[in-house]
């Protein structure tokens, strides 16, 4: 079957996140730019992935660091100019990586000019491009929905008398996704980048896209615990996710389709089981895949990932591509989760489950988040929510070698660098044999010298405490995935029918060859691939 059917570049593929401001910085200025990046194409071409994501570079005030757009068909001038992202896709393309860039549609910036038109007066033609109410009856926000960033998600507009809707930060104001007008506006966007050749989009926050028409109170929920969010402690039951939404996706896709094969990616913090049906039917497609964030979430141990990766796969539909996701530019890094040791263990499964893989740019060095001193704290949670809760120690510069700034920048970088980046850095790894780097380098050259790891079909072959293991397979090829989650030697035997055959990869690097009868003695902390005979 796999032989015979047409795979496309994002299944096949392994996408790299990049988070612009720290990759590279090419004018000396402490942040990352797009010229940096294009400097650092053949680094990426080495390691071995097929596409590079970037989180936003458009036009920004900058109050949540791109997320808040002030123009989408434009370059913010920190990370360069449109001739800059046109001279990265082309020479990203003449190398054989694909370009996917951040699309922010739920809301815009309250300095995009749509909505100084908005709030100019209430029958101003694009007073309905975004969300407007009238106070509650009783005076007050129109009804009890919370922003993620904390607060009421409603700000009051003295000189109009009304609240606007703001999911996130009071300058970020949501689009009504319910008026046509901003549903044409925003698949134009989409067009555009199309036409200059952007290979796809990653679409944030996509679940609030569509709200409840009649503002209906959230409910509470009955799981919150005083430790979580404030938004949490309502179910976003009329706020997020709603029904209305599938039919935007369907008219997104089809937009999207007609450019060929370009690839549209949903950023979704929901529960398999509902995440599954923003794929679309089988006649009506919608997303080609919603991020699958569940290795982010849940506890790391052999068990626990094995029953994930069982309800995802039962939930998939024939037509329903999986992807999974380590770390990203919102969460905790891998290496923080899990331990260095264990990283090496998580990089491995993330490279031989089936479906498409996302590495967070620096998770190849076993980067950790960098603690950040209360001075040098930038992220807008750490003043909505409170001190510890920004996302900056995950978006750290990517240390490049032993140089002063870690050949990130000439100066001092935006945020500070890894305290051990003279040793932690890609030129030292790049030379080390038994690296993190190395081996991310060693399973993506693996990935896509054998089918059965890139397009193949899975198969539990069991699970214990500390152990999990898998088969893939292809065209008569079989591989046997074996993971040891603990920090002790395990001897691996699968339940139903002996391991015969030779290692084809150690995440220790170090035991390429060697033959294995019957059962596979795994390491503290160890992951093996055997291919079966």
């Amino acid at each position: 079957m796999e032989d015979e059917r047409r795979w496309h570049w994002w299944q096949h593929g392994v996408i790299y996140h990049i988070y612009p401001r720290s990759f590279a910085d090419s004018n000396h200025d402490g942040i990352g730019d797009l010229e940096g990046i294009r400097q650092k194409l053949d680094y990426l071409v080495w390691l071995g992935v097929d596409a590079i994501w970037l989180s936003p570079i458009f036009p920004s005030p900058m109050a949540d660091f791109g997320y808040d757009i002030s123009d989408y068909y434009d370059v913010d001038p920190i990370f360069g100019t449109l001739a800059d992202l046109d001279r990265l896709i082309a020479d990203a393309h003449a190398r054989g990586l694909k370009v996917i860039l951040d699309f922010v549609p739920n809301h815009t910036s309250d300095q995009h000019p749509w909505f100084r038109e908005s709030r100019s007066a209430r029958d101003h033609p694009r007073r309905n491009w975004y969300i407007w109410a009238d106070p509650a009856p009783e005076g007050g926000p129109p009804n009890n929905w919370r922003s993620v960033f904390g607060g009421s998600a409603w700000e009051f507009d003295p000189a109009t008398g009304q609240y606007y809707l703001h999911t996130f930060l009071k300058e970020q104001p949501d689009l009504n996704w319910r008026n046509p007008e901003v549903r044409a506006a925003m698949f134009d966007v989409l067009r555009f980048w199309f036409e200059r050749g952007v290979d796809g989009f990653r679409i944030d926050a996509l679940r609030f896209l569509i709200k409840d028409a009649a503002f209906r109170d959230n409910p509470p929920n009955p799981d919150y615990a005083p430790d979580q969010p404030s938004f949490n402690e309502l179910i976003p039951a009329y706020s997020a996710d709603q029904y209305e939404l599938h039919e935007v996706l369907a008219a997104m896709r089809h937009v999207t389709d007609a450019f060929g094969e370009r690839v549209l990616i949903g950023e979704m913090y929901i529960p398999v089981s509902r995440l599954v049906a923003y794929y679309g039917c089988r006649h009506e497609r919608e997303l080609h895949f919603p991020f699958n964030f569940q290795l982010l979430l849940i506890p790391w141990t052999a068990r626990h990932v094995a029953a994930t990766i069982d309800t995802y796969e039962g939930l998939l539909g024939p037509d329903d591509w999986p992807n999974w996701v380590l770390s990203n530019h919102d969460h905790p890094r891998v290496a923080t989760r899990v331990g260095e040791a264990q990283a090496r263990v998580a990089a491995m499964l993330l490279l031989t489950l089936r479906g498409t893989p996302t590495i967070y740019y620096g998770d190849e060095l076993g980067l950790a988040d960098v603690p950040i001193p209360p001075e040098r704290r930038q992220d807008p949670l750490e003043r909505t929510i409170g001190p510890g809760a920004g996302r900056d120690p995950c978006r750290t510069p990517m240390p490049w070698d032993a140089s002063p700034y870690a050949g990130f920048s000439t100066v001092e970088p935006w945020l500070p660098l890894n305290a051990d980046y003279e040793s932690r850095n890609v030129a030292a790894q790049r030379d080390d044999p038994r690296s993190m780097l190395r081996l991310y380098r060693e399973l993506l050259l693996l990935r896509r010298a054998e089918p059965a790891l890139a397009i193949g079909d899975y198969r539990p072959l069991g699970v214990t405490a500390d152990v999990l293991a898998y088969e893939r397979s292809a065209g008569g090829r079989r591989l046997a995935i074996a993971l040891n989650f603990s920090g002790h030697e395990h001897v691996f035997r699968p339940p139903r029918e002996p391991l015969d055959g030779y290692v084809l990869l150690s995440t220790h690097l170090d035991r390429d060859g060697e033959r294995v009868h019957g059962a596979l003695v795994l390491r503290p902390n160890e992951g093996c691939i055997v291919a079966l005979t």
